[in-house]
């Protein structure tokens, strides 16, 4: 149910065509709630039939030119209803998760070569969100928008920060470099 609003949100912050908020997608929005353009065009179509949003009126002729989306009244609505819902925390749901469990069943060969790739693309995840905030987060930036903004692309960092250091322990533990680490208890406050 969150694409057309990914798409709402993204079409109040600038009216675009198809092919600009796929792109636009590509680079923000995407990192958290990736669809594919297939997706995000058949959205459109439903927007735009359940009044949400329409294309806005073209200064020449429309044969060739890319038609350009915006938000109605309704779609503004619609956005601002689904923010004020109250949503539980979903549970994770990782495969690589999942290979582990079962790896413990079968036997972990091979587990530690796809713990390291994992590793590999979280760092190179993190670096890409640390050069986004670096580039479009100077310090003085202190708008609600930049901060709520700024505060969605933390959570990716953070989100990589653990990941790094999560699959960096669980490699070690697997190699024997490091003894397990024992369980311990979630702070009160956490």
């Amino acid at each position: 149910m969150s694409l057309p609003h990914a798409i709402l949100t993204a079409l109040l912050e600038k009216p675009s065509s198809g092919l600009e908020l796929t792109r636009r997608f590509d680079r923000s929005i995407g990192y958290f709630w990736p669809s594919t353009h297939q997706q995000i065009y058949r959205e459109l179509g439903r927007l735009e039939q359940a009044g949400h949003i329409r294309v806005l009126p073209a200064a020449q002729p429309a044969r060739g030119r890319k038609k350009e989306y915006e938000v109605l009244p309704a779609g503004r609505d619609e956005l601002s209803a689904w923010v004020r819902l109250t949503e539980d925390p979903r549970p994770v749901r990782d495969p690589l998760l999942l290979r582990m469990r079962a790896a413990a069943v079968v036997g972990a060969q091979g587990l530690a070569g796809e713990l390291r790739r994992h590793l590999v693309l979280h760092r190179e995840q993190l670096g890409e969100y640390l050069e986004i905030e670096e580039r479009d987060f100077p310090p003085g930036r202190t708008s609600d928008e930049d901060r709520l903004r700024h505060l969605v692309l933390r959570g990716g960092i953070d989100l990589e920060t653990f990941w790094t250091g999560w699959l960096s322990r669980a490699i070690d533990e697997l190699d024997g470099s490091v003894p397990p680490v024992a369980s311990r208890p979630v702070p009160d406050g956490l």
